[in-house]
């Protein structure tokens, strides 16, 4: 089976995130089995989804690590030219939910597994695959906690998500936090007897947006970004009943986008300052109402050294050494801050393409992945 119809059968599976993933899990579990590489499963509390793990070659040292998660965005609202759970092949590109982002990438790991297996290996090609990625890099940190108490852990980490395949040494942290405002409900004729679940949130909006101003001015910075500063930004806003209700309750959704020299606790010490402050004057002497900051989750940002051994690896197998910076996350932070694994993101395809109507890899990438792949077995055999 070649790269080409291992990512039709993945594409195949609709993964999204708010689904299981076991069809596929099972599917490269049997993929393996039949190349006689064992996997290990790491379930979630649901028992619905699933990490995988696998390793081949020798189990006395660490090996090279091969990290990609399984989940895909919805497609919900967005206008395809064709079924995305079906892959399509036009003009030199794949069109598919998940063939860039990353299910690409997979389909080239497990294509290097095939070869592999087929190899004496003196060093271990290692395989992870997890669930619940563009939720927050959840499902790997079970598998990620394990690793922490191995003997012999991964020696270095490719996370495969889409960079064209250049080799990304660096990505932001990110943290997630939900703010719950609960005010207290009147008639809108008499605003006074209540308190505005909405004005309490669009006030705290507001001090987000200055302390925004302000990192952008003083905040630490790296150039290595298109937005070479730390982000504050508000996702969602949800309150209100009805027009001629004061509303009781709001909450707003909003993330830290955090450049590894800054700290996210310092805003969210600063976000619950500002809650504390908003509701005291909205209050006006009175003991109602609330503004609750719940960090929903987070993860580390990745800041590999330009001259790290792993970044020699995989300039090696790419041939090309050039760095760069994205502004997307992945669980490269979680490896390389968690368990001290080198860490680079490198995969094929083009973040521009992912989460949209009509996403696509383009042929060459998968060609120009599959070579990587082949050079890294040859150099672990």
């Amino acid at each position: 089976m070649d790269t080409l119809q291992i990512l039709e059968h993945l594409v195949a599976i609709p993964t999204v995130s708010r689904d299981s993933n076991l069809q596929l899990i099972e599917f490269v579990r049997q993929f393996l089995e039949a190349r006689r590489i064992d996997s290990r499963l790491y379930m979630d509390a649901s028992g619905t989804k699933a990490n995988l793990y696998a390793s081949l070659g020798p189990v006395d040292r660490g090996g090279v690590l091969l990290s990609g998660h399984t989940d895909v965005v919805p497609v919900d609202g967005q206008e395809w030219t064709s079924d995305p759970f079906r892959l399509r092949e036009y003009g030199g590109r794949l069109f598919g939910r998940g063939a860039a982002d990353m299910k690409g990438f997979i389909a080239c790991a497990l294509r290097a597994a095939d070869l592999a297996s087929q190899r004496q290996l003196r060093i271990p090609l290692q395989l992870a695959f997890s669930y619940d990625e563009e939720v927050g890099c959840l499902g790997v940190r079970s598998l990620i906690e394990d690793m922490t108490g191995w003997s012999h852990k991964p020696s270095f980490c490719i996370v495969g998500e889409p960079t064209l395949l250049q080799i990304a040494i660096g990505h932001k942290g990110k943290a997630a936090i939900k703010a719950t405002c609960r005010g207290l409900v009147a008639h809108s004729a008499r605003p006074d007897e209540g308190l505005n679940a909405i004005y309490l949130a669009s006030d705290l909006i507001g001090g987000l947006r200055n302390r925004q101003k302000t990192i952008e001015r003083d905040g630490p910075r790296d150039l290595g970004y298109e937005v070479p500063y730390t982000t504050l930004h508000v996702g969602t806003i949800r309150g209100g009943t009805a027009l001629n209700i004061v509303p009781g309750h709001c909450e707003i959704d909003l993330e830290i986008r955090n450049v590894v020299a800054d700290d996210p606790a310092r805003y969210v010490q600063g976000i619950r300052q500002d809650a504390a402050e908003i509701l005291a004057t909205a209050q006006r002497g009175r003991a109602i109402g609330d503004i609750r900051i719940e960090i929903v989750n987070e993860y580390p940002g990745l800041d590999t050294a330009e001259n790290a051994e792993v970044v020699g690896l995989v300039a090696a197998l790419t041939g090309n050494r050039k760095c760069v910076k994205v502004d997307f996350g992945s669980e490269g932070g979680l490896y390389s801050g968690r368990v001290g694994i080198p860490t680079v993101v490198c995969g094929p395809g083009s973040i521009n393409q992912a989460h949209k109507p009509d996403e696509f890899i383009a042929m060459e990438q998968l060609d120009r992945c599959d070579a990587m792949m082949a050079a890294l077995v040859d150099r672990l055999t």
